[in-house]
């Protein structure tokens, strides 16, 4: 018998891409799921709440695999930032971000409803940008696809243009904080 199966429950290509990096053999299956994207709520909550109800809804179907889910948001002014509707909103985003530090959240949530296991972590980054003029801004979106990233950036497309620095897991920042993972997987068995 071979090692169990292990499903990434997310669409994120970057999700797909850390998790790769671990070595392990993984197959994807995204959640039909409505997340809650609620601007005040508490972030470590939403974003918990987010990746355990993806993880939830493959693992049901799956009983016999392990299901990884995960949920990153972007919190500034005691308020949250997910996906921006348009090109508008992440311009907005951007200005807000503009100068100033953000955490960035992101919530795991490993589920196995036939090994039993049920696991739940948060791991937290800090991200400072420079200041940006309208002109960076727009430089910024012209190089990348925004709408599909949490706060409107990703860190690891042209970031030299907007971060000035970060504290704590870059993968985190990004969408799935590797080192956690790795060590959530380890305890189940999955990697040695």
């Amino acid at each position: 018998m071979g090692l169990p199966r292990l499903i990434l429950a997310s669409a994120s290509p970057r999700r797909r891409e850390l998790l790769g990096t671990l070595g392990v053999a993984f197959e994807v299956v995204v959640a039909d799921v409505v997340e809650l994207e609620e601007p005040a709520t508490d972030p470590r909550l939403m974003v918990a709440h987010n990746a355990a109800l993806k993880a939830e809804w493959v693992a049901a179907r799956h009983p016999e695999a392990f299901v990884l889910g995960a949920d990153t948001t972007v919190f500034i002014d005691e308020q949250s930032l997910s996906k921006p509707r348009d090109g508008a909103e992440a311009r907005d985003m951007l200005r807000r971000l503009s100068g100033r530090t953000h955490l960035v959240f992101t919530g795991l949530a490993l589920r196995s409803p036939r090994a039993g296991w049920r696991i739940d972590q948060g791991v937290a980054s800090e991200v400072t940008f420079k200041r940006l003029d309208e002109a960076i801004i727009e430089a910024y979106l012209a190089r990348v696809h925004t709408l599909d990233k949490a706060g409107g950036y990703g860190i690891q497309e042209h970031g030299d243009l907007i971060v000035a620095s970060f504290t704590g897991s870059l993968s985190n920042i990004i969408g799935l904080p590797v080192e956690t993972t790795k060590q959530i997987l380890t305890r189940c068995g999955l990697l040695s």
